[in-house]
């Protein structure tokens, strides 16, 4: 893609494949190039595209199981070895790959004694299961297998409050972020005003898409993202702009219908995404989580010293998370003490 070019600054951006492979079922591996960028262009591209890969490219999981008889997630089931809290726990590391959003339902389809696997499941034409060796449970008796399972396909995970149970329908906390990991680095080549720029991108997936239709997804996504800011006119801000001089722009109804309309979407938006987007270290993390703070909207209700009480929680980790939300998303720790519990 580089070999005997004489132009380079002329030369539309492009990507190659260099290295391709299936390190196991649930496992491939994909490493491409892209440029040639101007300097400062590749962390740009190589920012958002690690962002949507992790967070937009969409995965397909199991997101509720059914069991008849059953009473709450420790209960067993006769003839069934595991408890329902494992079976549970077995189903959510299911890898699946649909090409639709419908919701599906499956049946695994076995009679005991048997051990059930990913393979035994009853799916429908449109999904298909990446490793059909994926344990589920054993059965120990010949009896058949009674679990409704319903099936879906969405971005990002979803935390499901997994004290309800209703007719035994269990929620399952569903991942779908079938990218598993993603590297980037960036690299110049040339001299003087000639430098340009060359970006190396490694993705890892879970096989239920290939690196490669991972990456043609997440293009796709940025595209349609920046799309709505390509209309964008000089009038449409010129109204604002007019309200910048007064001495309190914000006594004017409209504006303050304007700000107070953003101040809430704004906080949909927090409580829609989660905090492993702070990219903390895990010690960090890990207390968050334990104390039931899962998303952006939740770390900003608590003040610099509600945090500091959170059990093994120290003024370092205070200090990482107060760094991260102002860096990520411009918004700072409240600075009186909220009194909340921990």
């Amino acid at each position: 893609m580089l070999e005997n070019e004489t132009s380079i600054s002329t030369q539309r951006i492009q990507w190659k494949c260099l290295e391709s492979k299936t390190e196991s079922k649930r496992l491939h591996y994909g490493r491409f190039v892209v440029s040639p960028f101007k300097r400062g262009q590749a962390s740009t591209v190589g920012i958002a595209m690690r962002r949507a890969l992790s967070q937009e490219v969409g995965g397909t999981s199991i997101t509720r199981a059914k069991f008849h008889g059953v009473v709450h997630e420790y209960s067993t089931i006769t003839g069934i070895q595991e408890t329902i809290h494992d079976v549970l726990v077995n189903l959510k590391e299911i890898v699946l790959k649909s090409d639709s959003n419908d919701i599906w339902e499956a049946f695994p389809s076995v009679m005991g004694p048997k051990e059930v696997t990913a393979g035994d499941t009853s799916l429908p034409p449109r999904v298909k299961a990446i490793d059909n060796s994926q344990y589920i449970a054993t059965i120990t008796q010949p009896i058949s297998s009674n679990i409704e399972l319903k099936i879906e396909r969405d971005c990002g995970y979803r935390i499901e409050n997994s004290n309800e149970c209703r007719d035994g329908q269990f929620s399952i906390d569903a991942v779908f972020m079938p990218v598993r990991n993603v590297n980037y680095s960036i690299h110049l080549f040339g001299n003087g005003r000639a430098t340009q720029e060359i970006s190396f991108i490694e993705i890892w997936t879970n096989g239920s898409p290939t690196p490669h239709e991972a990456l043609s997804e997440a293009s796709k996504k940025l595209i349609d993202l920046s799309t709505p800011f390509s209309g964008v006119k000089c009038r449409d801000v010129s109204f604002l702009e007019d309200h910048e001089d007064s001495s309190d722009s914000t006594r004017s109804p409209f504006l303050q219908l304007q700000f107070g309309n953003a101040c809430k979407l704004e906080g949909k938006l927090f409580e829609n995404m989660f905090i492993d987007q702070l990219e903390l270290p895990a010690r960090a993390f890990n207390c968050l989580k334990r104390a039931e703070i899962h998303t952006i909207a939740d770390s900003l209700n608590y003040s610099r010293e509600d945090l500091s009480k959170i059990r093994n929680f120290g003024q370092k980790s205070v200090d990482q998370v107060s760094k991260a939300l102002w860096e990520r998303f411009s918004k700072e720790l409240p600075s009186k003490k909220l009194g909340l519990n921990q």
